[in-house]
């Protein structure tokens, strides 16, 4: 009754949104706009209730799901961060059981009334979720934390999330001015560096160093090579510090072989992806590891480089087999799979080659070979859903990987595939998924 009911809601929304297109007013798209808040917050009420009754049935670990949250993405085809989100919703302003069955009202119960009432969004849950969760909060004995959630709950419909938790904190600051016991009254360090990936190739780095010793070393380093060469230098300043942080990070990856640790089995270096009808074309074209497409100069550059590993691809991408003399995934091999899955290939994840472990689908104990044909780089967390869910995983007739969803997340089991599990530069890496029976199916009992 629940799927029929849902249906049509969803159809009469898409038929509004269809009238809208083709003939709507500016007002008529103003009250589209305001009500779409509504419809917005009752879906997220939807999943959350669906995930709360899924924990409290064990329907995800019975699955073979350890934590809901990869379960969740794949049912709704979202980051994984999202899918926290949710979850943590649901763990916060839904119900739970306790180990004797018993239901135990909501951990923010303010919250979960505002949250039913539309008043609250699924991100004020969860960033009110998060303040719960920090050390001055679980200072603040529970009849003092009610309080201040009814405080942060009143204000939730005319605050923008950030607005609300930044309110909460006060809220917690103002009552919990003592802070910590005097033995951990020793100042947390904040240092952090961010790398981010952008979708051109490329990337930003950004850091916040609080220890400063930490950040003196940093400093003194980048600017001692980030000294101007002649007095006439056009380089700006943050153009002479970028150039130097790469130019440092270069003579450690090609003279650091006793500094840096291993990573997924090998030493750090960079990996350049490239076709063999793009070499025989003077290298117009590649691939690196961590995405992005170097100029032909650029390119030309790195391959001088003997820490620069070029990988050459043959029309099928598949050129690598050594049969089943090793169980352990040699360094070409595993290469081989970088270049052609760049990463986790589980649909959705976004995790790169260095996160990664490479996969039987056919266990090398069961007669599996070690080779191309055989092996899928996935993640750690992929990996264990794998070898404990209904998740099958196969080799496509086009040498791909691609994923075969259980009957609870897809009664059709549709064959998935990441989008970027393609040779580079091939103009079919976008092409739906192929429903041919595959050449290798990995399905583990439990």
């Amino acid at each position: 009754m629940i799927p029929t009911e849902l249906a049509a809601t969803a159809d009469r929304i898409l038929a509004v949104a269809a009238g809208l297109r083709e003939n709507g007013s500016d007002q008529d798209a103003l009250d589209a706009l305001t009500l779409s808040r509504e419809l917005t917050r009752a879906i997220s009420q939807l999943q959350v209730e669906a995930v709360a009754v899924l924990q409290r049935s064990g329907a995800f670990a019975a699955a073979g799901h350890r934590r809901p949250d990869s379960a969740v993405a794949s049912v709704l085809t979202v980051d994984r961060g999202r899918a926290r989100e949710i979850v943590r919703a649901a763990e916060h302003v839904a119900a739970r059981v306790d180990l004797q069955g018993q239901v135990l009202p909501p951990l923010l119960p303010a919250m979960a009334a505002a949250f039913t009432s539309g008043a609250a969004s699924l991100q004020h849950i969860d960033l009110i979720a998060r303040l719960l969760d920090s050390p001055a909060a679980r200072r603040i004995p529970p009849y003092a934390w009610a309080g201040i959630e009814e405080q942060i709950a009143a204000v939730a419909d005319t605050c923008t999330p950030t607005e609300l938790a930044r309110f909460g904190a006060e809220l917690v600051r103002a009552y919990d001015q003592d802070g910590a016991e005097p033995d951990d009254r020793e100042p947390v360090q904040v240092n952090e560096l961010r790398l981010t990936p952008l979708p051109g190739g490329g990337g930003k780095i950004s850091g916040v160093f609080t220890d400063p010793v930490r950040y003196a070393m940093i400093a003194t380093v980048i600017d001692a090579k980030a000294t101007p060469l002649t007095a006439q230098d056009p380089r700006s300043a943050a153009e002479r510090n970028a150039d130097a942080l790469t130019e440092v990070c270069g003579f450690v990856a090609t003279h650091g072989d006793t500094i840096l640790p291993d990573k997924a089995g090998e030493r750090p270096h960079v990996a350049v992806t490239v076709r063999l009808a793009d070499l025989e074309n003077r290298a117009r074209a590649a691939c690196l590891d961590l995405g992005g497409t170097p100029t032909p100069a650029a390119l030309r550059a790195l391959c001088c480089d003997a820490k620069v590993i070029p990988i050459v691809l043959d029309g099928d991408s598949q050129p690598l087999d050594i049969g089943r003399e090793a169980r352990t995934i040699p360094l070409p091999i595993r290469r081989a799979i970088v270049a052609r899955d760049h990463g986790c290939a589980h649909p959705g994840c976004d995790r790169p080659p260095s996160w990664c472990e490479i996969h039987h689908i056919k266990e090398w104990a069961r007669g599996g070979h070690t080779k191309t044909d055989n092996l899928v780089m996935l993640c750690w967390t992929h990996h264990q859903e794998i070898h404990s869910t209904e998740w099958l995983v196969r080799i496509a007739r086009d040498g791909l990987p691609e994923f075969i969803p259980p009957t609870w997340l897809d009664k059709e089991r549709t064959p998935r595939r990441h989008p970027r599990t393609a040779p580079p530069g091939r103009p079919d890496s976008t092409r739906p998924p192929q429903t041919n029976p595959g050449r290798s199916v990995s399905r583990v009992p439990r």
